[in-house]
């Protein structure tokens, strides 16, 4: 069985606070410089970047914030806000979204490569954005429609049944 090996990947997101909205902006074995300042012009991009119209972005200390990463907000406009060294609380929409992500998906699953890791986060986004109710926003949902009626109650499964969401047909 020469060959296989267990790889890790660096998966990059962005949260809107106000929204709970989360962007995944790439997923890569390295994330290097080159990585990282593309990543910079996916989200100052004019047409559909995710902070377009934003004026902050609060990030932490890690050194894969580039010069070049920052310099690239800066001029779009986007102002870097550090959190301060070692305040893991100030960062808590993160850290929970990641403790969310790894306990309810990736936890559970054998991912063969980076495509299944890429299939099984696109999968719990969606869930996360349209079915998962979210208590820091009365129960409601980010982007889907809660449906109210009468029907029998529904069970849509993602993952192979990993992620459920229990809905009444309308």
């Amino acid at each position: 069985m020469a060959g296989l090996a267990l790889r890790q990947a660096a998966v990059l997101f962005f949260i809107e606070l106000s929204t709970r909205r989360v962007e995944i902006n790439g997923i890569t074995p390295n994330p290097d410089a080159a990585f990282m300042a593309q990543a910079a012009r996916n989200l100052v991009d004019c047409e559909g970047g995710f902070l377009r119209d934003k004026r902050y972005l609060i990030n932490d200390r890690d050194t894969k914030y580039t010069k070049q990463f920052l310099r690239i907000l800066r001029g779009s406009g986007v102002k870097n806000v550090k959190l301060p060294r070692r305040s893991p609380n100030l960062n808590a929409y993160a850290e929970r979204f990641v403790l969310t992500i790894k306990s309810e998906c990736l936890n559970k699953l054998v991912l063969f490569g980076e495509r299944s890791l890429r299939r099984a986060i696109s999968s719990f986004m969606t869930h996360y954005h349209e079915e998962r109710n979210h208590q820091g926003l009365d129960n409601k949902l980010i982007d889907g429609q809660a449906t109210v009626g009468e029907g029998e109650i529904e069970c849509t499964e993602r993952l192979g049944g990993l992620l459920k969401y229990y809905h009444r047909a309308a």
